[in-house]
């Protein structure tokens, strides 16, 4: 679990971030989970965004992506949603 304090400085570093993964008509698929799962472990820290033409609701996707990759949901906002999960051994965010 994310401290409010970290959750803060993670959000800023993500406004200046482009939405890896995209959700789009299709929904949230295999593909959709095994995109993020490969961004997270190369960065640690993505954005997802959910595009226009798909019916998908943006906190229930975040909940089902978080809970499969057992990341945290840093942030939702709009039809983006931020996520983050550290790594143990040579992480590239040093958290407050």
């Amino acid at each position: 679990m994310l401290t409010s304090k970290q959750k803060q400085y993670l959000k800023a570093l993500a406004s200046k971030m482009p939405a890896v993964p995209q959700i789009g008509k299709e929904g949230n698929t295999e593909s959709v989970l095994k995109s993020a799962e490969d961004a997270l472990l190369a960065r640690e820290f993505i954005k997802v965004k959910i595009n226009q033409n798909s019916d998908e609701d943006i906190k229930e996707t975040a909940s089902y992506i978080a809970d499969k990759l057992q990341c945290d949901v840093v942030q939702v906002i709009g039809r983006t949603c931020v996520l983050f999960k550290q790594k143990e051994k040579k992480s590239h965010y040093e958290l407050p």
